[in-house]
């Protein structure tokens, strides 16, 4: 689905604290000043990322969906299913009185199953945008949850995310390690990177 609602230069490319406060709010409860609805409704498990081109929003090789979700249930496909990171980040909205968590953001990798026994981590990753409780209706956890979702596919891996440890840390990726590695005393004028 492209962005056909749009003036020719425009594009979506809305923010994390956006993601959840215009949109996934206004799909859970109407808004009346603001009504974009463009951003489609997905099942999990009718889509694999690589169908995703007819069925989401498409904008900047991002695929963009709303889903209903429970907490702690397995994102699965046909094919594969989406392994939850446990890298949750809370998206905060900044105000002039202060700051307001307003939602999480959790991280999701694609494995395809070939097997039982075997699974292959693919480089597709997806964000879960969830709303924070003082905006939800109902605090009931046995009812399905609106999410908004954004699905890319890394290029390759030096986004430094690694799933098949169990240790709970993340790998960092060979440019992240050169800036960390960088003593903060000392000022440098000139960075050199082997070749």
């Amino acid at each position: 689905m492209m962005m056909g609602d749009l003036p020719p230069g425009f594009s979506f490319d809305p923010t994390d604290e956006e993601l959840v406060l215009y949109y996934l709010k206004s799909k859970i409860a109407p808004n009346l000043h603001f009504n974009f609805n463009n951003i489609p409704d997905l099942d999990f498990s009718s889509s694999h990322p690589w169908e995703l081109n007819e069925r989401a929003l498409w904008s900047k090789n991002q695929w963009y969906f709303f889903s209903q979700v429970k907490e702690n249930i397995i994102r699965a496909t046909e094919k594969g299913y989406w392994k939850e990171l446990n890298m949750n980040e809370p998206i905060i909205l900044k105000k002039n009185c202060g700051e307001k968590i307003i939602g999480t953001k959790k991280y999701f990798v694609y494995y395809i199953t070939t097997n039982i026994h075997e699974q292959v981590q693919t480089n597709w990753i997806m964000e879960e945008f969830h709303l924070s409780n003082s905006f939800k209706k109902r605090k009931n956890e046995k009812l399905l949850e609106w999410v908004v979702c954004r699905v890319h596919e890394s290029k390759n891996n030096s986004e430094g995310i690694n799933c098949d440890d169990d240790d709970g840390e993340v790998e960092l990726s060979a440019l992240d390690e050169v800036f960390l590695s960088l003593d903060d005393d000392q000022e440098q004028d000139e960075i050199s990177f082997p070749y």
